[in-house]
């Protein structure tokens, strides 16, 4: 039976994964192809965002080892009794996306880790740039009884649980920004969308996702906000497997108790890492813009702004933060 492209890709990035040149003539003859083929998926790979150097002579070398995604890697990094399914998959359109079309077959804390993705979203319908192999893209499940009034702050509570999972993989310095990004060193380092579908009233069921720039490519394009990756916060190159493991550990906890508790077990913790705190921004509420000085959130996860007309809670999810 014949591999289909997905696995003749993976396969040859398994080969060029070591960061060595192979020629095409070897690679045509280790996956049973032609020199041409080879050619072919090798520019397919540089389109999902891969460093592939091509040298005549030479061949085809990744400019830096990959280290895959495997969910026997990332079982053993897991506390013990951590249930929750786990998929880890190759390429897909969107992790969230994936979610959303089994969310009747779900149980809480299903998860879903890509190597890259095609149609990666953020906040607001913005495309999230997901290059091969070189951040985490992942998404959970999660169904909460209360409907969605008991989902206010929820963004603020997983900013929270992704600041502690980089902790214990021993990055220091991480802030957040309202409502849904993980900074380092004033820059962007990773981003929460959740999507929610139900009734008023009702239960409804989320998607959490969560994609966090570990390495990326010198030549990424399309990122038009300030970034940072974890390749510029640590001196040693962190593992991913476990990296996804202490995400994974954390998220659950966190989605537990938040369903238990709400927002008040996280807030101190959001505050004490707020990025703006105390300092001039600008609030972006559709045209208008309103400034004053960010004094953190309130019991409800809403954004504190003091203006001249005294302190102002603001909360939706069409207000974007910036610096003044």
């Amino acid at each position: 039976m014949s591999k289909t492209v997905d696995e003749v890709r993976s396969t040859l990035l398994s080969v060029l994964a070591t960061g060595e040149f192979h020629s095409g003539e070897a690679l045509g003859k280790a996956l049973n192809l032609s020199r041409a083929s080879i050619s072919n998926h090798i520019k397919a790979l540089t389109a999902l965002g891969l460093d592939i150097y091509s040298v005549t002579g030479k061949g085809y070398c990744l400019a830096s080892p990959l280290n895959f995604l495997t969910l026997k890697e990332i079982s053993t990094h897991l506390p013990t009794g951590y249930s929750a399914p786990i998929e880890v998959l190759n390429v897909i359109g969107s992790t969230n996306q994936y979610i959303k079309e089994k969310f009747d077959d779900l149980e809480n804390g299903h998860a879903c880790l890509a190597e890259a993705q095609t149609a990666g979203r953020g906040r607001h319908g913005r495309k999230w740039v997901s290059p091969y192999g070189s951040s985490l893209y992942l998404s959970m499940y999660w169904h909460f009884t209360g409907g969605y009034a008991a989902l206010g702050g929820l963004s603020l509570a997983v900013g929270v649980a992704v600041a502690k999972a980089l902790v214990l993989s021993g990055v220091d310095g991480i802030k957040l920004k309202w409502p849904n990004d993980v900074y380092g060193l004033g820059k962007k380092l990773a981003g929460v969308l959740i999507e929610v579908e139900g009734q008023m009233g009702l239960g409804c069921q989320t998607v959490i996702g969560i994609g966090l720039n570990i390495s990326l490519p010198k030549n990424v394009k399309e990122i038009d906000q300030p970034w940072i990756d974890l390749a510029q916060l640590t001196d040693n190159p962190l593992e991913r497997n476990q990296l996804a493991a202490n995400l994974l550990s954390t998220l659950t906890d966190t989605l537990g108790k938040f369903e238990r508790d709400g927002l008040a077990p996280f807030i101190e913790d959001w505050r004490s890492k707020d990025v703006y705190a105390n300092q001039a921004v600008k609030l972006i509420v559709g045209k208008q813009t309103i400034s004053g000085i960010g004094r953190g959130v309130n019991e409800s996860g809403a954004i504190l702004l003091e203006t001249e007309q005294g302190v102002k809670a603001f909360h939706g999810g069409e207000i974007s933060v910036r610096p003044a």
